[in-house]
C-alpha cells in the first residue's frame, strides 16, 4: 500500500488550537467484518489489534477524571467486535456519557452479536450507521457483495426496537461517502433522497445523514495514488476551503485514542501516525494526563485537513454547515 504521509505533511493549512474536550473518539480496534475501499483505516477480518481490557479502564478512568468530557464516541474497525465493547458502554453510560456506536449494521448479524440490537437499546446508545449509497449496486461495489441487503435487514430491525422513531429516545443516523475522487454533495438534499428511497422500498427510518468527505489517507489514499488522482482530488480540497469552516472542525473538541491508548487530534491523524503534541516529541498515553490538560494546545494539521473545511464542511457529525440544493442522487 502507498504512503500518503510524505504527500501531506508538508502543508499551508491555517494553524489550529483545540478548546475543551468534549468528546472522546476511541477505536477499539482495527478488525472488521467488512473491508471497505474508502476505509481511512485499512480495517478488515485479518486485522489483529485490539484495545485491552487494561488501557479501557484507563478510558474509564481518563473520562471520570474529565468532568468536561459529554460523549463517548467508540469506532474501529468493528468497535462491536471487541470483546470489552459492552463493558465500556456500561461503563459509560453509568456516567451519564453519551454513547456513540459506530456500526456497519452487518455487524448485527454475526454468530455472537445476535443481541447486539437490543443491548444497543437498552442502554440508548446512538447509533451511526454506514450506508454510502441508497442504492445495492453502489453498496455492493465498495463494501462488498451482500452488504447492501444485509445492511437494510440491519436498520429494519433497529427501527423495530424504535430506533429512529419519533419519541422513543433511540437516535439512528447514517453515513455517506463518495465513492470516487469527490466532495460529497449538500447533505440537506441528499438526506431528502435517502429518506425517500428507504422508506418507500424498505419501511427504513431514520434521524440524520452526515455526509464525509473521504480523506487521501491509508486504503482510498493508496487508490488515488495507484490511480494517478491523488495530486487531482487534493486540488479539488484546496480549491473548495472555507476558512468559516475553522471554527466548526471537529479537533478543536475532540481526542481520539488508537487501541493502544495514545492520544491524537483527530482519527485522521490517528492512522497517518501523528499524536498530539501536548508539549513533546513522543506519544502521549490516556493515562498520563486529563481533558484539561489538553486545552489550548496546538492541533497538529497537514494536507488532509483541508478535507474536513472543502465545501460544506465534514466531520464524525456530517457537514459543518447546511446548504441548500437540488436532490442528488448516490451514484458515483
Amino acid at each position: 500500500m502507498h504512503a500518503t504521509l510524505p504527500l501531506l505533511v508538508r502543508t499551508d493549512f491555517p494553524a489550529l488550537r483545540r478548546g475543551v474536550v468534549e468528546t472522546v473518539q476511541v477505536n477499539l480496534g482495527y478488525r472488521c467484518n467488512q473491508s471497505c475501499v474508502h476505509c481511512h483505516v485499512n480495517a478488515g477480518p485479518n486485522r489483529k489489534e485490539e484495545m485491552t481490557a487494561e488501557t479501557i479502564a484507563a478510558v474509564v478512568d481518563f473520562i471520570a477524571g474529565s468532568p468536561e468530557i459529554k460523549t463517548l464516541d467508540l469506532t474501529g474497525g468493528a468497535p462491536e467486535l471487541n470483546r470489552n465493547f459492552r463493558h465500556l458502554v456500561v461503563a459509560a453510560r453509568a456516567r451519564g456519557l453519551r454513547v456513540i456506536d459506530r456500526c456497519n449494521l452487518t455487524i448485527l448479524e454475526e454468530p455472537g452479536h445476535e443481541d447486539l440490537a437490543e443491548f444497543l437499546a437498552a442502554h440508548q446508545v446512538e447509533v451511526v450507521a454506514s450506508l454510502p449509497c441508497y442504492l445495492e449496486e453502489n453498496v455492493d461495489q465498495q463494501r462488498g457483495k451482500g452488504v447492501f441487503d444485509g445492511s437494510v435487514r440491519g436498520l429494519q430491525r433497529l427501527n423495530a426496537l424504535g430506533y429512529g422513531r419519533p419519541g422513543s429516545g433511540l437516535v439512528l443516523n447514517l453515513v455517506f461517502n463518495p465513492q470516487d475522487a469527490s466532495l460529497p454533495p449538500a447533505q440537506q438534499a441528499l438526506e431528502a433522497a435517502y429518506r425517500k428511497h428507504l422508506r418507500e422500498r424498505f419501511d427504513v427510518v431514520f434521524n440524520q445523514l452526515f455526509t464525509l468527505a473521504n480523506m487521501p489517507i491509508q486504503r482510498f489514499g493508496s487508490m488515488l495514488i495507484s490511480k494517478g488522482q491523488f495530486n487531482s482530488y487534493m486540488q479539488t480540497l484546496r480549491d473548495a476551503h472555507r476558512t468559516e469552516n475553522l471554527d466548526a472542525v471537529m479537533c478543536r473538541s475532540l481526542i481520539s485514542v488508537d487501541w493502544q491508548g495514545y492520544l491524537y487530534d483527530c482519527d485522521f491523524n490517528q492512522q497517518l501516525g501523528l499524536p498530539v503534541h501536548e508539549g513533546r516529541q513522543a506519544r502521549c498515553h490516556i493515562s498520563e494526563l486529563t481533558a484539561e490538560a489538553l486545552e489550548g494546545q496546538p492541533i497538529r494539521v497537514a494536507d488532509h485537513c483541508f478535507g474536513c473545511t472543502a465545501g460544506q464542511g465534514s466531520s464524525c457529525g456530517g457537514a459543518l454547515e447546511d446548504v441548500t440544493a437540488a436532490a442528488p442522487a448516490c451514484a458515483p
